[in-house]
């Protein structure tokens, strides 16, 4: 009897396409049927519908963080690597934060202030809620610490073998890959295109996609020719999926009808959800490009490390 064949080996190439083809399966037949909802039910809410609601759904990334820190991990005796994990998100949680500190006046608003604790943190044009640096920093570390322990445990088999190896082996991280530039370049002229001539609400730009292709493709456009062959790209699908899933039920289901934040819609591309209270489009791409680009930019933080190399002759090469 013949045996099943294992396509484990899939190239980097082939794996990033079945990840893609993986979302575009849900995705397309969900945006059927949620624009098949042509008069979309209303949610009417009392004057203090939910109080404290943002500040206590900031557990949806606690509880994810603490679990896989303080029992998934350790059960397995497995360590990550403190150093690469740690710097990703020095860098990356300051970025996130920079979002509201320099756009959440053109892009956010926050219709019910009783929904946090009511403390302000800074932020140009005027403050935001505190929670809303929490949740950048929550965040980023729970799409971190999934990924990292999906790869390094429940899809173990899927992470490259001789990891500190292949990384002495790579030659300079910093290299340029057209391929990602270009769909940038494309995804941005279509949100402007649309946008201008489509939408209803052709006034403004559609800043927040701008912004959030420019934050998920940097690293691809960067570094992707040498982090592609190091990524667990089945890791990376299940902690896409498992965002994803997270950030729908927080947005569509509690943050809009109960008004914890809200979307600026002259500063977005266009497509809103009326079956989810009017939901961006971006607010469904947002945690993707999140965690694209937090996966990319860890594999090369990682690679340095592993490859024992001073920073300038990792990523530029030999001078």
């Amino acid at each position: 009897m013949s045996q099943p064949r294992h396509h484990g080996s899939s190239s980097p190439a082939v794996a990033a396409a079945i990840v893609a083809g993986m979302l575009a399966m849900v995705v397309i037949p969900a945006a059927f049927t949620l624009h098949s909802v042509r008069s979309p039910g209303t949610l009417n809410v009392g004057l203090d519908p939910s109080p404290h609601g943002y500040t206590w759904s900031l557990l949806l990334f606690i509880v994810p963080m603490l679990v896989i820190a303080l029992w998934f991990l350790p059960s397995e005796g497995l360590e990550i690597p403190q150093r690469a994990f740690w710097r990703t998100i020095g860098i990356l949680a300051p970025i996130g934060c920079l979002l509201d500190v320099i756009f959440a006046q053109w892009f956010f608003c926050f219709p019910n202030p009783k929904a946090t604790l009511g403390i302000p943190a800074p932020a140009l044009g005027r403050p935001v809620p505190i929670e809303e640096y929490v949740f950048y920093l929550t965040g980023f570390i729970t799409v971190l610490l999934l990924y990292v322990w999906l790869s390094e445990y429940w899809l173990a088999a899927y992470t490259l073998k001789d990891y500190p190896g292949e990384a002495r082996a790579s030659r300079r991280l910093l290299q340029f890959h057209p391929t990602s530039l270009v769909l940038g370049v494309v995804l941005i002229a279509v949100a402007l295109i649309y946008k201008k001539w489509f939408s209803s609400v052709p006034g403004g730009w559609p800043g927040y996609f701008i912004v959030l292709v420019a934050g998920g493709l940097i690293p691809s456009v960067s570094f992707y020719p040498v982090a592609r062959r190091f990524i667990n790209w089945r890791a990376l699908s299940l902690t896409m999926f498992f965002i994803l899933l997270v950030s729908l039920l927080w947005e569509a289901t509690l943050a809009l009808p109960y008004g914890w934040w809200n979307y600026q819609h002259r500063a977005m591309m266009g497509v809103f959800i009326g079956a989810w209270s009017g939901l961006p489009i971006e607010a469904v791409f947002v945690w993707l490009a999140v965690t694209y680009g937090t996966v990319i930019l860890f594999e090369v933080v990682k690679i340095w490390q592993a490859s024992g190399r001073r920073a300038k002759e990792a990523f530029l090469g030999h001078s």
